[in-house]
């Protein structure tokens, strides 16, 4: 059975691109708008992989992320940033996750994601 990945992002059209192109990696994907949003989706379990935007205007990706922590602790995540630097980096370490910069270019940035989504696939497998 395919897993379902979420989608955080406030971009409706990175939202839109990243759920299709996620979908045609072979996974279930559903998006979200808001930090808000995504959690009440991982409170009715239906989510095994989170691809978390890090800017968001209602809450950011690390308090989201506080915040889906304490729903489930093992949930897998991915966070994006547009704007990289140490204290996001250190943040999302801090809190076991991987982070990736959407600042490459959009195929490393692809090509990146959907080894980290196989790789944490793989994982849950086992």
């Amino acid at each position: 059975m395919a897993k379902k990945v979420l989608i955080i992002d406030d971009d409706l059209d990175v939202l839109g691109l990243m759920v299709e192109r996620i979908k045609s990696w072979g996974y279930e994907a559903v998006g979200a708008t808001s930090g808000k949003e995504g959690t009440e989706i991982i409170k009715n379990k239906n989510a095994d992989i989170v691809v978390l935007d890090y800017f968001m205007p209602d809450m950011n990706g690390v308090d989201t992320l506080k915040k889906m922590r304490r729903i489930d602790s093992k949930l897998p995540v991915i966070m994006l940033t547009g704007y990289p630097d140490n204290k996001v980096i250190e943040s999302a370490e801090k809190l076991g996750i991987v982070i990736l910069s959407k600042a490459s270019s959009y195929q490393d940035t692809e090509v990146a994601l959907k080894a980290v989504i196989q790789a944490i696939d793989r994982k849950l497998d086992k």
